[in-house]
């Protein structure tokens, strides 16, 4: 497959590059509007979505400057981190989507056990108490405790998780095609010669 010519590289560049500004934007505004109203009190899970957007928020913006000024440096390094990117998106999304059904509720029980925050956040939202078990004399925030009608929350997170790991793997493996189609674009585009530059500074 041949590149495309030297401006269109550089809009295409330029657009894609945007769009991952748009969504790393997204991402930390949807992690800080969770903590402030309350959907979400662990800091570990807030603060590891708040740091994916800012570092592809700052890969994208490398990536933009290098494609408006052709520069050849920010290029290279924009394209060997999305490259990297890639391949662990690839990765965890492949792994998603193959998960079964023991592994899953291996994972999920795993990560009840080590977040007490998460298991607050999950109990009140989902109106459940306990994993497996209720147990009377444990702290729950879920409306039903004080009445006694809760039921355990595994059913109802296993119930969501599969379609959920679905949901995740799907997008992660659209935008992992989309980020080598990024590398592709930077590839060849850095190859291009700026018609508007002088012939003897290209490198």
């Amino acid at each position: 497959m041949g590149c495309a010519g030297f401006t269109c590289s550089k809009h295409s560049l330029c657009a894609l590059n945007i769009l991952y500004v748009m969504v790393s934007l997204l991402m930390i505004g949807i992690a800080a509007w969770g903590k402030w109203f309350g959907l979400v009190s662990s800091f570990q899970v807030v603060g590891g979505i708040i740091g994916v957007g800012v570092f592809l928020f700052f890969v994208a913006l490398a990536g933009l400057i290098g494609a408006m000024k052709h520069h050849q440096v920010l290029l290279f390094f924009y394209m060997i981190i999305l490259f990297m990117v890639f391949i662990v998106q690839f990765s965890v999304s492949s792994a998603c989507l193959a998960v079964n059904r023991e592994q899953q509720d291996h994972l999920l029980e795993v990560g009840w056990n080590n977040s007490e925050s998460t298991q607050r956040d999950v109990e009140k939202s989902l109106n459940c108490c306990g994993f497996k078990h209720v147990d009377p004399n444990s702290m729950c925030d879920a409306a039903c405790f004080p009445n006694s009608f809760c039921s355990p929350c595994a059913d109802q997170i296993k119930e969501h998780a599969g379609d959920i790991l679905r949901f995740v793997g799907g997008i992660g493996l659209f935008f992992s095609f989309t980020e080598i189609l990024g590398v592709w674009l930077t590839y060849c585009y850095r190859n291009q010669k700026d018609p508007r530059a002088n012939p003897s500074a290209f490198l």
